[in-house]
């Protein structure tokens, strides 16, 4: 189950002093996940509220970001209706080999159990 991760305010301060204005919760796993995939994936997000920093607004709490989520959802769907509408088959992206150049264990040393159970995703790669 994913639930939000609200920052603390020493995380949220050291975002903001490397220049970063919007803080996602949960996305980076994902991306990561579907790059070592090879799938191509991207992200539609949504701002549901303010930081810890911002003091003059009143704190957030999970109920405030269900209700906005709540909002959003319209927009989303309708996101994803148009997607479906003009999606092209054709890919133009390195998506699909994006661990060519990533992966480096020499296979000679990977015992053969590890490798057929990672055949799904590196199959290609180490014959």
């Amino acid at each position: 189950m994913k639930v939000p991760r609200f920052s603390t305010k020493a995380e949220s301060h050291t975002y903001r002093s490397w220049g970063m204005s919007i803080i996602g919760m949960t996305a980076s796993p994902e991306a990561f996940l579907a790059r070592e995939a090879e799938m191509c994936y991207a992200i539609m997000a949504h701002v549901t509220d303010y930081d810890v920093w911002h003091v003059t607004e009143s704190p957030v709490t999970v109920e405030m970001v269900i209700q906005t989520l709540n909002k959003n959802t319209e927009i989303a769907q309708e996101a994803i209706r148009s997607l479906v509408r003009n999606i092209q088959p054709e890919r133009a992206c390195n998506c699909d080999s994006a661990l060519s150049t990533a992966l480096i264990t020499d296979p000679k040393v990977i015992p053969a159990e590890t490798l057929e159970k990672l055949r799904p995703l590196v199959g290609k790669y180490y014959k």
